[in-house]
């Protein structure tokens, strides 16, 4: 199975950023694979694939990471967008208490790694994708939503949750939420 670990926005900064992304350009293209609202996330560390009979090594190492790791307060605001063409990915950015989102990040992995579960090697990058336009939107309205999302600020909200994900590839990637640790509190 397909794993990752990541933390939720609550509704009400889900519901703020996504009245935001409807007056995008890439909201309006008519390719540009905006991200469902639902499975909108943080992805603190991707597992990608793991043998079923490893899920409760897996459970174990989030678990322990989460009674030690502080809540963070965090906000959506501003964004940005990385990787060229067929690549490229429109994001917001997590702004707030980011050291302690990364700190946290940094943690799970270490305890995946030392469970001797498979984890992905990139660098740690706080942000929520909102869309992957790919090269279908032209680059001139990426860069338009980029300065449109400049300004934006969503509502502060603490990030009181560690969740396991699986994700199911296709044409409409979905998420099914496996397990669930509140973080240690602030």
């Amino acid at each position: 199975m397909r794993l990752f670990a990541a933390i939720y926005p609550p509704a009400v900064a889900v519901a703020d950023l996504t009245a935001r992304i409807k007056g995008l350009r890439v909201a309006a293209a008519r390719h540009a694979r905006l991200v469902d609202p639902a499975n909108l996330h943080l992805t603190l560390a991707f597992l990608g694939e793991v043998p079923d009979g490893r899920l409760p090594d897996v459970e174990h190492a989030l678990a322990s990471t989460a009674r030690t790791a502080r809540a963070p307060r965090l906000r959506l605001a501003g964004g940005g967008s990385f990787g060229p063409g067929r690549s490229t990915v429109l994001w917001a950015d997590v702004r707030g208490e980011v050291e302690a989102l990364d700190a946290l990040a940094r943690s799970i992995r270490g305890g995946l790694r030392e469970a001797g579960l498979p984890c992905d090697d990139k660098p740690f990058r706080a942000h929520l994708t909102i869309a992957r336009p790919g090269d279908r939107v032209p680059e001139a309205a990426i860069r338009s939503d980029v300065h449109t999302l400049h300004d934006y600020a969503g509502p502060q909200w603490t990030a009181g949750e560690l969740i396991l994900v699986r994700s199911h590839l296709g044409g409409t990637p979905r998420h099914t939420r496996i397990a669930a640790w509140r973080l240690a509190g602030r």
